[in-house]
C-alpha cells in the first residue's frame, strides 16, 4: 500500500499493511519546533537549516516533505490561511525560543517583551494594540490574552461573537486553489484538511486572539457559565456561525473534491481528566444539532470522513459523537479517567476511528525512558490496530521538553510493529 491506500484502509476499518501515521498534518497532531529541529538534526543533519513554525500559539514545526520521507509519516495537511493570532505563513524571519532552537517564524509574528521576562504576541503583528497572546519566560508556547469588556446582558448581540466569520475572501479562494495544487502533487499520501468556521465554542478560539478590539463573550470562564446561563444567546451565536460555515464548506468540497480523504470539523474539547466537561444532555442540546449540519452536508456532498478532536474523558460521549455524525475521534486520551484503550476498542472500534491515543503526552513521553515509551507504544498499537480503524499519533502535540531519544523509541516501536 501506499501512504493515501493504507489512509483510506484504516478509516474503512480493513486492516491495513501496517498502521498509518500521522504527525503534522494538524494543529492537534504535530510536534513542537523544538523537538523538529532535534529530531531533523539527527536523522538529516543539515546543521544550517531552520524549521518554520507553521502554527505560532503552540509553536509547532513543519514536517517536511523531506523529514516526512525519512520517519515514514503517511499524512499530509493543511492549516487555515492565517493562524489563531492572525498571521501568515509568509515573510518568514528569524526566531530563537526559550531552549535556544533556532528556527523560522511568519513575518508578521512581531513580539515584545513581557514584564515577567516573557513575551506578548498582537493581534495580526499590531504593537499598538494590547497583546493577545503570552508565552512565559522559559515556556515553550502561548497563551491567550483575556480582553473582555464589562458585560452588559442587555445589549449582548449574537453578531459580536461572529465578527469573525465570513464568507471566503479572494485571498482565502487563493490560498485554497494554491493547496489544492499542493496536495495534488502529494497524491500517494494521505490527506486532512482542517474546515474553518465549524468548531462551535472552542475555548482557544473564544479569546479570538486575532481580533485587535473583540466584542461579545471572549472571557474563558464567562463563556462557560454562558453555555448554561446564556443559552438562548450561544445557540444563536452557533446558528449564525454554521449558516456562513455550510457555505464555505460547499466551496471547499467544489474545489477538492476526492483530493481530501478527512475534514477535520472541530478542535472543541469536552472532557477533562477526571470526566466530561459537559453533561451528555448538554452536548445532544447545544451542540450535536450543528455538528449533525455540518457532517451530514459533508457525507452528502464528498467522500470526506469527518474528524472531531477533543481531549479528556469523553467515553460516554463517544456514542453521542457518533450518532452526530463523526466518523473518526482525536486524540483519545488513554490517561483520562473511563478511557481505557482495550474498553474503548471493544465497545466503539466498529464505529469510530481513533486517531492519536499511540502514547501519553503528559507523562511517559515528556518524563519516561526510552524503554518505556517503546513498550506503550507496541501496546497501543496491538489494542487499536486490530482490524484496521486506528491513525498512530500521540496523545495531542508532543511538547518541546520531549527528550529527543524518546521519540526516536516512538518511530522505532511504529516501525518494529509494522514487522
Amino acid at each position: 500500500m501506499n501512504s493515501r491506500e493504507r489512509l483510506a484502509a484504516a478509516l474503512e476499518h480493513r486492516a491495513p499493511d501496517r498502521v498509518p501515521i500521522d504527525f503534522g498534518a494538524t494543529f492537534v497532531t504535530g510536534i513542537h519546533v523544538s523537538v523538529v529541529h532535534r529530531l531533523r538534526r539527527r536523522l538529516l543533519g543539515q546543521p544550517e537549516h531552520r524549521v518554520k513554525v507553521i502554527e505560532p500559539y503552540q509553536m509547532l514545526g513543519e514536517i517536511d516533505d523531506e523529514l516526512r520521507a525519512a520517519l515514514g509519516i503517511d499524512v499530509v495537511g493543511a492549516l487555515g490561511r492565517t493562524s489563531i493570532f492572525g498571521t501568515e505563513g509568509r515573510d518568514w524571519k528569524e526566531f530563537t525560543t526559550f531552549d535556544d532552537v533556532p528556527c523560522l517564524v511568519p513575518g508578521a509574528l512581531n513580539l515584545t517583551r513581557a514584564p515577567d521576562g516573557g513575551w506578548h504576541m498582537h493581534p495580526e503583528g499590531d504593537t499598538t494594540v494590547a497583546p493577545s497572546g503570552h508565552m512565559p519566560d522559559g515556556g515553550y508556547f502561548f497563551d491567550a490574552v483575556i480582553r473582555q469588556d464589562p458585560v452588559d446582558d442587555d445589549r449582548l448581540d449574537p453578531a459580536d461573537n461572529t465578527e469573525e466569520f465570513g464568507l471566503f475572501t479572494a485571498e482565502d479562494l487563493a490560498f485554497y486553489e494554491a493547496k489544492k495544487r499542493w496536495f495534488t502533487e502529494r497524491a500517494d499520501l494521505g490527506s486532512i484538511l482542517v474546515i474553518p468556521g465549524t468548531a462551535f465554542g472552542d475555548i482557544a478560539l473564544v479569546p479570538a486572539p486575532w481580533l485587535k478590539h473583540p466584542r461579545g463573550i471572549r472571557d474563558v470562564t464567562e463563556w462557560y457559565i454562558s453555555t448554561k446561563t446564556r443559552r438562548d444567546y450561544v445557540r444563536a451565536v452557533f446558528e449564525r456561525q454554521c449558516e456562513i460555515a455550510l457555505q464555505n464548506l460547499d466551496t471547499l468540497i467544489d474545489l477538492f473534491g476526492d483530493t481530501i480523504q478527512v475534514g477535520l470539523v472541530t478542535g472543541t474539547d469536552f472532557g477533562t481528566q477526571r470526566g466530561p466537561f459537559v453533561a451528555p444532555e448538554t452536548y445532544r442540546d447545544l451542540y450535536q444539532p450543528f455538528h449533525r449540519r455540518i457532517n451530514d452536508r459533508i457525507h452528502a456532498r464528498s467522500s470526506w470522513k469527518t474528524f472531531i478532536h477533543s481531549c479528556g474523558s469523553v467515553d460516554q460521549l463517544i456514542p453521542d459523537f457518533i450518532e452526530a455524525g463523526f466518523d473518526v475521534l482525536n486524540p483519545v486520551q488513554c490517561s483520562a479517567a473511563g478511557m481505557d484503550a482495550a474498553r474503548l476498542k471493544r465497545e466503539f472500534g466498529r464505529d469510530i476511528v481513533f486517531w492519536g491515543g499511540g502514547v501519553d503526552t503528559q507523562q511517559t513521553m515528556a518524563f519516561g525512558t526510552a524503554d518505556q515509551v517503546y513498550r506503550e507504544v507496541r501496546e497501543r498499537i496491538e489494542v487499536f490496530n486490530v482490524d484496521g480503524g486506528f491513525v498512530f499519533n500521540a496523545i495531542h502535540n508532543i511538547q518541546g521538553n520531549t527528550p529527543i531519544e524518546n521519540v526516536e523509541a516512538l518511530f522505532e516501536a511504529v516501525r518494529d510493529s509494522g514487522n
